[in-house]
């Protein structure tokens, strides 16, 4: 019997995802559980495992489409069997131009009159009103509203774009509608990227929006192309990702343009799908979330005494080497605890707090950074966090982190310590009310009982959400994490 795959909802408030890519092709064998796809969401990237065993079949969305959640894109079926027929009135939600995802009636009427089904499902989505025109009524009332994402919201008022004059190519303004927007309604016809957004790079006129797959505008805008001056191989002359490629390796072929790929040139890096999405992410805090940093300097001997005697103990039980990240995460859990306004976090203009103790550990990829959370925190044992760490950490560098391994951290912790680097300002990583960036130890001269003495000493930093957490609080968290370092035996009390 087909089995159905469904775009999964990844996140508490997701509507849609993007397919970034499928793992398997068309008429190939797949077993439960296998990976399947990828599929990018405002959070992260990651793997999503095959509901069922058979053969990937009847696939209706490619790669790069926006999908709702909870669309069928492909069925699982058995040797010889066909898919089952999917209505376009069954489908709901956004679909790009030449995609097989359609927006049935109903759909399109809900997101013209401001339905449940938009962005939020709750009536509180931002939505953005159209005046002018013959869709304006007497008294100028708006008679057409878009819902628009947060990520395509971000994008707008960092580079200064009026969404009223955004048309989206679906039931609701997204990313690609803002940045096909920007690419093509300039007087130059081309953007590239700037230290302060985007500036115009070739001459040109206004060009008018014209259909294209998300991935081909995502290309064109970080190529420095205006989709105007692109032959699109799509239905209805939609313009397609290999069209952009295409065009991309044209236009680096003409004379006195080299490409920007070799050593040393300039040129244009196209980022992976998960340091995208770690980009939005740390741009969004950056300007929303008003920071504010606390530095202390503590002393490791005995943290360091406590790797040593309890090491050997957590490797015969879990086989894992203890780490001071394992050790900095139990201190950071049992002063969470303590403190639990460090351990709430902002939502919906109220601080959410009550929930459990759960630190993520931020680890660096070639594609991005990734935060995998140890649960727990503050109740489990030094082999549990090593046994969680050991595992989370295999499976990112793997890239088979699942959406459950990083969801509902609470606090996050940051170690550059391993690069030598002394101390550093981290970015706050929403919803969670702080992040601890950690330095190296190294040795320094400190006076003790007037003595200058040489001691293990190593720098944090604290940053905070202010909406969330006030100096006091912060700073009566960082002395207990301090003199939980510095005594870890009071934990024992």
């Amino acid at each position: 019997m087909a089995a159905a795959v469904v775009m999964p909802a990844l996140e508490m408030a997701q509507e849609t995802g993007v397919l970034i890519r499928w793992l398997k092709q068309a008429g190939e064998s797949v077993t439960k559980g296998e990976p399947l796809m990828e599929v990018e969401t405002d959070k992260a990237a990651v793997e999503i495992e095959s509901p069922g065993e058979g053969v990937l079949g009847g696939i209706i969305a490619n790669e790069g489409d926006v999908v709702p959640v909870g669309n069928t894109i492909a069925w699982i079926l058995s040797p010889g069997e066909e898919p089952p027929k999917v209505e376009p009135a069954a489908q709901s939600g956004r679909a790009r131009s030449g995609s097989p995802l359609g927006d049935s009636p109903a759909s399109g009427e809900r997101a013209r009159s401001g339905g449940r089904d938009l962005l939020g499902g709750d009536g509180q989505s931002p939505r953005i009103g159209r005046t002018g025109g013959p869709d304006t009524p007497a008294g100028g009332q708006t008679a057409l509203s878009w819902a628009v994402t947060p990520l395509a919201r971000n994008i707008a008022e960092e580079n200064g774009v009026d969404l009223t004059k955004v048309t989206p190519t679906g039931n609701r303004i997204e990313k690609a509608d803002v940045l096909a927007y920007m690419g093509e309604s300039s007087p130059g016809g081309a953007f590239a990227a700037s230290g302060t957004g985007f500036v115009s790079i070739e001459g040109g006129s206004t060009a008018k929006l014209r259909p294209a797959s998300p991935k081909a505008r995502r290309l064109a805008v970080e190529r420095g192309m205006g989709l105007a001056s692109i032959a699109g191989s799509g239905p209805e002359g939609a313009v397609l990702a290999a069209d952009v490629i295409s065009a991309a390796e044209t236009l680096s072929n003409r004379p006195g343009i080299r490409p920007g790929r070799a050593a040393g040139a300039a040129g244009i890096e196209e980022p992976s799908s998960l340091w995208r999405v770690m980009a939005a992410r740390m741009s969004e805090s950056w300007r929303t979330v008003p920071h504010f940093y606390l530095v202390r300097e503590v002393e490791t001997s005995r943290l360091l005494e406590w790797r040593d005697r309890a090491g050997g103990e957590v490797e015969d039980r879990t086989g894992t080497r203890l780490t001071l990240t394992d050790l900095l995460v139990k201190c950071a859990g049992w002063a969470l605890r303590r403190h639990p306004r460090v351990n709430a976090a902002w939502a919906d203009g109220a601080i959410r707090t009550g929930g459990e103790v759960n630190v993520g550990i931020a680890a660096a990829l070639d594609e991005g950074l990734v935060v995998p959370v140890i649960r727990g925190a503050d109740w489990a044992s030094l082999a549990e966090i090593a046994g969680q760490r050991s595992e989370l950490l295999s499976r990112a560098r793997e890239r088979k982190l699942r959406p459950e391994d990083m969801d509902n951290g609470s606090f996050t912790i940051t170690n550059l310590g391993m690069y030598k680097v002394d101390a550093f300002n981290a970015i706050v990583n929403p919803p969670q009310a702080a992040i601890l960036a950690v330095g190296r130890i190294a040795e320094r001269v400190v006076p003790i009982e007037g003595r200058a003495e040489i001691r293990p000493m190593m720098v944090m930093t604290l940053s905070c959400d202010h909406r969330v957490v006030d100096g006091v609080r912060a700073a009566q968290f960082l002395d207990d994490l301090a003199q939980t370092i510095e005594d870890p035996w009071r934990m024992l009390i």
